[in-house]
């Protein structure tokens, strides 16, 4: 039986420090692989996402990709973004334009920039947001009881290709005390379904800011129950519904994920109007973990 091989990177997204981040696994040459093998390949590697690259369809881009998650296919996600702009740029990749990156993606292009320091960063495509009706929000109390909701910030549903249902708690000490039961589960699923969404994200202010701005848990639901360790389309997100809420803490500010997984996820938030008009800038260091063949 004959086998194919091609370049393979796993890459810890949104740390410099391996283990720290989140894991994403990149798979180089996927232009011939149909749907069906990249998502049993996704299903296999068992990673939050895997990321397959592909040449581009629209001459403005640098590069397409696919990201699948172990169950389906998703049109955006922001830590395969900046993940897979890493893997490509470690393996010798010329941009065709400096310090700029154009990935085509399920919705759309989507720009990355670097910034001073190297670090690279995506504009966060356009949110959709809806608020809870009256109903939604009492039901999502109950399943949180006890932690406090700050309702100062309305929960809403945040759609940016990637949807999330987004809930500011009182302080971090709250975002990172949250357990859920049984019955708070699957209340919490059948919300999540109603709204459209993934999953549930909760956040909440650190006291000085020191450690960072915000401490922020992304915890998925129905096909996928599990707790994403970093997550650069629910920061996105956030970062659109702050500046709908008239909650933005500043010209920047830095979120702390993935404490109650004993990772050390950092984002950086960026408002500002680079040369694409963009208002929101996601960014953060990624390390390659793995680099070797995969073979199939």
């Amino acid at each position: 039986m004959s086998t194919r091989a091609v370049r393979f990177k796993q890459v810890d997204v949104f740390t410099s420090v391996a283990f720290k981040g989140n894991p994403l696994a990149v798979i180089f040459d996927a232009d011939d692989l149909s749907t069906e093998r990249m998502q049993s390949i996704a299903r296999w590697t068992n990673l939050s996402e895997t990321a397959f690259l592909l040449r581009p369809t629209d001459p403005r881009a640098d590069y397409r990709v696919r990201i699948f998650t172990t169950a389906t296919e998703l049109p955006f996600a922001g830590h395969p973004t900046l993940g897979t702009a890493h893997a490509l740029l470690e393996s010798g990749y010329a941009t065709k334009t400096p310090g700029k990156l154009v990935q085509e993606c399920g919705v759309g292009l989507v720009t990355l920039a670097q910034d001073d320091r190297g670090r690279w960063a995506f504009a966060a495509p356009p949110a959709r947001i809806t608020p809870l009706d009256d109903a939604e929000r009492q039901r999502l109390t109950d399943a949180l009881a006890p932690a406090s909701i700050d309702f100062s910030a309305p929960p809403c549903a945040v759609d940016n290709g990637a949807p999330w249902l987004i809930v500011r708690l009182r302080d971090a000490a709250q975002c990172l005390s949250l357990t859920l039961a049984p019955a708070a589960k699957e209340a919490l699923t059948a919300l999540v379904a109603e709204t459209g969404t993934h999953g549930i994200v909760v956040y909440g202010p650190h006291e000085n800011g020191v450690l960072a701005t915000f401490e922020l848990r992304a915890l998925l639901f129905g096909a996928e129950n599990i707790e994403d360790p970093v997550t650069g389309s629910a920061n996105a997100a956030l970062a659109m519904l702050l500046t709908a809420q008239n909650k933005r803490p500043g010209d920047a500010y830095t979120v702390r994920q993935g404490t109650a997984l004993d990772r050390d996820g950092r984002v950086s938030i960026a408002y500002d109007d680079r040369s694409d008009g963009s208002p929101v800038w996601i960014g953060g260091d990624s390390v390659t973990v793995i680099d070797g063949t995969f073979r199939f």
